[in-house]
């Protein structure tokens, strides 16, 4: 049996973790074991913990009691296979918990992907996105080369074009600015250079970060304007207003809609790097606040476009703002359970700067 390491997550209260040592199962016919050598840790992940009930990403590794596994992007090799058409030793990119192994089981297998088919995924959100496994061996060369940048960036970057093709779809709903709620963030700063950097867009980029951040945003070039937080007045309330906040922080979104009033056309919640400072925003003046779910806009462009042309060009534009933040974005490395366990509580703390992406990996130095 495959020892296993695993950190796992109170699901009423993030800061209470534990660390897990329990061997895998023995897997069945047509499952895999996987070894994950590295995964990202961002803003994300503590996303995916903050709607985990809600949109279901507990669900996708469930543990017991309150407890949950919180999903990352990463990269594995296969360990151990039962099923005819993955091979051990093949590598994998997709979605996983934080661990060092885990079981899959593909289904509905091509050269370059397949689906994990496990029973308890039927019913689960963006089972297209989520339970897809690229086979990255039979990538292109360029692909493979940038497996940190795809750990980190990819999944953020993708859900900044889906919302700057949201935007776009849409024709903006009316506004003249898109204003950013934690521009810092990896999709916030997604966003904001796929519109900036996009000559057919006109509107205004208006970004809003910390202090700490600020140097970081101006030297992406990526917005017209930088509003620190507590200075949103500073925002011009006469423009028709898209908002996109990746903060999930209810007093910014007060402020904003209390400022701009019914010049907000768009209020777009995505992100929750400020995770504690959310909470219901009640009535307020402009359009109101809705959730954002990616798959759903996907799910458009697959019968606009066919399957998976929207993300072939989010798999574009990640590699082209890639090339532009390598020199800007430092990566530090979290390596054992200790490590990633302190990492987690850093991003919760919101300790992480923006100019930091976090690699991780809860698998043995031996392995």
């Amino acid at each position: 049996m495959t020892p296993c390491t695993e950190l796992w997550v109170d699901r009423s209260n993030f800061r209470k973790t534990k660390i897990v040592n329990e061997p895998l199962r023995s897997i069945d016919n047509g499952e895999i074991v996987v070894a994950i050598d590295k995964f990202g840790l961002t803003a994300n992940n503590v996303s995916y913990a903050v709607s985990g009930d809600f949109i279901g990403y507990w669900k996708f590794y469930p543990a017991t009691d309150n407890w949950g596994k919180v999903t990352v992007w990463g990269c594995a090799d296969v360990i151990e296979s039962r099923s005819d058409e993955i091979a051990v030793g093949e590598r994998l990119y997709g979605f996983f918990p934080m661990s060092s192994h885990t079981i899959l089981q593909p289904g509905k297998v091509r050269d370059d992907s397949f689906i994990d088919v496990a029973p308890h995924r039927k019913e689960l959100p963006g089972t297209g996105l989520y339970s897809t496994y690229r086979r990255t061996q039979n990538e292109p060369e360029i692909v493979q080369q940038f497996e940190n940048e795809r750990c980190l960036l990819f999944p953020l970057i993708a859900t900044g074009y889906v919302l700057y093709d949201y935007l776009k779809d849409n024709d903006f709903f009316g506004a003249e600015q898109v204003v950013i709620g934690s521009v810092s963030s990896k999709t916030g700063f997604g966003l904001a250079t796929l519109l900036h950097d996009d000559t057919k867009v006109s509107q205004k980029v208006v970004g809003v970060t910390s202090e700490r951040n600020t140097g970081f945003v101006d030297s992406l070039g990526c917005c017209d304007q930088i509003v620190t937080y507590g200075n949103e007045t500073e925002i011009d309330p006469a423009l028709r207003t898209a908002y996109v906040d990746m903060s999930g922080d209810v007093k910014l979104t007060r402020a904003l809609h209390n400022h701009v009033k019914d010049n907000i056309v768009e209020s777009s919640m995505v992100g929750a790097s400020h995770w504690e400072e959310g909470g219901k925003a009640g009535d307020l003046p402009g359009a109101k606040p809705t959730f954002f779910f990616a798959p759903a806009q996907i799910a458009k462009r697959e019968k606009d476009w066919g399957p998976g042309v929207l993300m072939m060009k989010a798999m574009e534009a990640t590699f082209t703002i890639s090339g532009k933040v390598k020199n800007i974005i430092q990566v530090e490395w979290s390596k054992g359970a200790e490590a990633v366990d302190q990492s987690w509580h850093n991003l919760l703390d919101n300790k992480v700067p923006g100019s930091v992406g976090i690699m991780a990996s809860l698998l043995s130095e031996k392995e």
